[in-house]
């Protein structure tokens, strides 16, 4: 018979947890990236004159496809990732700039509604989708 001993949590360089104190800024870093890509979507949707408006609506262009397709590819490592959500965002970003312009509906109001609408749906397809996944591999 073995046993098991619970080793001590180190005191090493990074405090007594011996965890590393970067991998506590992701949840603030994403906090703060969703905040700055809502209000780029508010001042986009307001009509706001502010010098903000232009980079802040760019990101969440960016930023809100990009989560739904890099919620898709959880399989991927992080920079392949990342790399296929932001060419995903750009694409679709594009696509729904090209129909619009096609069916001679473009305003950037109804782009940055469209936007949201297809991320959400997006977002909402991979977080239904990994919860049929996971209550089929209960059963």
């Amino acid at each position: 018979m073995q046993t098991l001993r619970i080793k001590p949590p180190s005191s090493g360089k990074h405090g007594r947890s011996g965890r590393d104190p970067g991998r506590n800024l992701f949840p603030l870093l994403a906090g703060a990236a969703f905040a700055v890509a809502v209000v780029g979507a508010i001042l986009a949707l307001s009509d706001a004159d502010s010098p903000l408006r232009g980079p802040f609506t760019l990101f969440f262009l960016l930023a809100a496809p990009a989560t739904a397709v890099g919620a898709a590819l959880r399989g991927l490592e992080p920079w392949p990732r990342t790399v296929v959500s932001v060419a995903g965002a750009i694409a679709t970003d594009l696509l729904i700039a090209q129909g619009m312009l096609a069916m001679h509906w473009w305003s950037v109001r109804l782009g940055i509604v469209a936007v949201t609408v297809i991320s959400l749906l997006a977002l909402l397809l991979a977080v239904v989708r990994r919860q049929l996944r996971a209550a089929r591999n209960q059963a």
